[in-house]
């Protein structure tokens, strides 16, 4: 049988309304943000929380940039990430904060991988929280959309749009190195203070100089690639 390859199927993602919805990031990505995010401001003497950490595949190289990161979830990844600070629900934590978290002097940002459909509402509420901006990681299709429009980009456009030109491949509940995928990505960033609105920039390519190998599990050389991610029918 024939792929149907066409975008419109390949930026397809469908999850159980009850799902996880877990696509770790390829730490490289993380940092191509930080490396941007580095021409706004230094970042050495900041905070940042990761709140859809997964197992820290994205806290890990925010460390690397940022003074502290925090990581919390809506489920219990202690055992294969130990240094998840909290487990509970980002949108509504808020009414009891994590220790860390003072509610009148919340983290300086918020970056994020959020569950694909939850994501304008960890906008909504990451701008609430973050002192001085928010990013998260969306594939490029989350700016079209008449409705998300009207309740999002109408009234609050990102500072930034960074366009990925390399493919960010990602896959349900796992890292894979030598995947790849058909889906474009791209960061939102919104900031706090008034600036650029709406500027799109392409993030060069730069997988090559960012990725590591100890990004990934060490047995994964043998592991064979299997795309989740893009809804491609099989055979």
């Amino acid at each position: 049988m024939t792929q149907n390859r066409s975008s419109a199927v390949m930026q397809q993602r469908v999850e159980a309304h009850d799902s996880l919805d877990y696509f770790p990031t390829p730490p490289w990505a993380t940092r191509a943000l930080c490396e941007r995010l580095m021409r706004l401001q230094p970042l050495t003497q900041l905070t940042c929380w990761e709140p859809a950490c997964g197992e820290g595949h994205m806290v890990r190289p925010l460390a690397e940039y940022f003074h502290q990161v925090f990581a919390s979830d809506v489920h219990d990844y202690s055992a294969t990430f130990p240094a998840q600070d909290y487990e509970g629900d980002f949108l509504t934590c808020w009414d009891h904060p994590p220790h860390y978290m003072d509610r009148e002097c919340g983290p300086d940002w918020i970056i994020t991988n959020p569950p694909f459909n939850a994501a304008e509402e960890f906008v909504w509420t990451a701008l609430r929280r973050a002192r001085e901006g928010c990013a998260i990681l969306v594939r490029t299709s989350f700016l079209e959309g008449k409705a998300r429009h009207k309740s999002l980009f109408s009234k609050r456009p990102p500072s930034l749009i960074l366009q990925f030109t390399e493919r960010v491949p990602m896959f349900k509940g796992r890292l894979d190195r030598k995947g790849s995928s058909a889906t474009s990505y791209c960061w939102l960033i919104w900031e706090q203070r008034p600036g650029l609105t709406g500027q799109l920039e392409w993030i060069a390519p730069c997988r090559d100089r960012l990725e590591q190998l100890s990004d990934y599990p060490t047995d994964q050389s043998e592991q064979a690639p299997v795309p989740l991610f893009d809804g491609t029918p099989h055979d």
